[in-house]
């Protein structure tokens, strides 16, 4: 009994302190974890300011690629790289981009200004003929745009709205079709202008990766990016300003403007290339390529066209992907515009037209407006018939083009 009471008498002693320090304990560990993960948040942010200063600083020296290996070994430099490279091989694409022209915007977030956006102005960006970030907050590295809208996955439908409405009244006049994309959606705005050169700008048209569900004629996932020619682009702001699209839904941006654009009469194209394969795609390549790679249930419910997952699956001329990491938009990148097989040619060699029964090249017989554009004709075997996509548009003289055949050189 006395050691009972002992005890009792203990604990009415020590039960008072118990409740304070247990949640002083409580308080520390949390504003610990607290603390910690703001330290470590602050440090990423100044590892990212580091490594996009020592990016700015090297790409500023002309000979960056250059290592030195000792201070008494002489630099040995490879050959010129032209000799390699063509060096007309983007002539085509340089064309293009002045006659196709496109303005790129991406749905950003201040968070995301120099995790992911940054990235796409070093890579992909410079592809574009107009590059605008939408954000809410303004960024004079990045030139971004502050829409008057909150941030927010409930929100992308109203920063969509706002952001075409932006474009219209500042860049009207600039664009003949425009790109929305994400900051993890890598473009390849080349293979983009090759599909739109045979489109008018001035019907009311878009593409993109269509979906089947909740729109009657589908609708273009977000996440692959969407286009809008300028006609499109006109009647959906009109629409906004009218008032005949939902204004207050939080429903996805791109389901919402799918329903609106069959309202106004845009129709949804089909932009698979001629062997039915995608251009436009909502995950990264090798989702698609590997076919061990599980694509989720829902892809396959809301694919509007056949779809297939291996070598098979994807355009020559595939124009996006979706969920690229900032790392990887520079190894598309690299493996895009940079890297060259040894030994296989790029159609840029030059081009021989022969008249037919003359054995002997004889560019006397050839009409000056023919061998003018000689450049830029698709390299066919000996009697193929040369079709009108394969020259520049405008080159209208298909008959005369017949009677010749067609021979290459380098």
């Amino acid at each position: 009994m006395k050691k009972k009471k002992k005890l009792i008498k203990l604990i009415d002693v020590i039960h008072p302190t118990i409740l304070p320090a247990s949640v002083g304990l409580l308080f520390g560990i949390c504003f610990a974890v607290i603390f910690f993960e703001y330290v470590g948040y602050q440090f990423k942010g100044i590892k990212e300011e580091i490594s996009i200063y020592r990016w700015k600083k090297s790409v500023s020296n002309d000979e960056y690629f250059i290592r030195k290996r000792s201070p008494n070994e002489p630099i040995k430099k490879h050959q010129n790289i032209d000799k390699f490279k063509c060096k007309d091989e983007n002539n085509v694409a340089d064309a293009l981009k002045k006659k196709v022209r496109v303005l790129c915007w991406v749905m950003t977030s201040p968070v995301n200004h120099k995790r992911k956006a940054f990235h796409i102005k070093q890579t992909w960006g410079k592809h574009c003929n107009s590059l605008l970030f939408m954000s809410t907050k303004v960024d004079k590295e990045l030139s971004s745009v502050a829409l008057p809208v909150k941030e927010g996955r409930n929100n992308l439908w109203e920063k969509t709205r706002e952001a075409f409405k932006y474009i219209y009244k500042n860049y009207n006049g600039s664009y003949d079709w425009i790109i929305k994309a994400d900051d993890d959606t890598f473009v390849i705005l080349e293979n983009l202008r090759y599909m739109l050169k045979d489109f008018d700008p001035m019907e009311s048209i878009y593409f993109g990766l269509k979906f089947k569900t909740f729109v009657k004629q589908g609708y273009m996932s977000g996440g692959a990016g969407y286009v809008l020619s300028k006609e499109a682009v006109r009647k959906f702001v009109e629409a906004l300003s009218d008032k005949k699209c939902n204004q207050d839904s939080e429903w996805a941006e791109d389901v919402e403007i799918g329903r609106c654009l069959e309202l106004i009469g845009v129709k949804a194209k089909d932009s698979r290339d001629h062997l039915g394969r995608g251009r436009f795609f909502p995950f990264k390549p090798e989702n698609h390529l590997y076919l061990f790679n599980a694509l989720p249930k829902w892809f396959w419910k809301y694919i509007y066209y056949p779809s297939w997952q291996g070598m098979n699956c994807c355009s020559d001329n595939a124009i996006t992907f979706h969920y690229v990491s900032p790392q990887d938009m520079y190894v598309y990148e690299y493996f895009l515009f940079h890297l060259r097989p040894y030994g296989i040619r790029y159609n840029c060699g030059r081009i021989v037209f022969v008249k037919k029964k003359i054995k002997s090249e004889n560019w006397m017989t050839i009409p000056y407006w023919l061998k003018r554009r000689s450049g830029y004709i698709k390299i066919l075997e000996k009697n193929d018939r040369m079709l009108k996509e394969d020259i520049l548009d405008g080159l209208k003289r298909g008959k005369e083009v017949d009677k010749y055949d067609i021979g290459v050189t380098y």
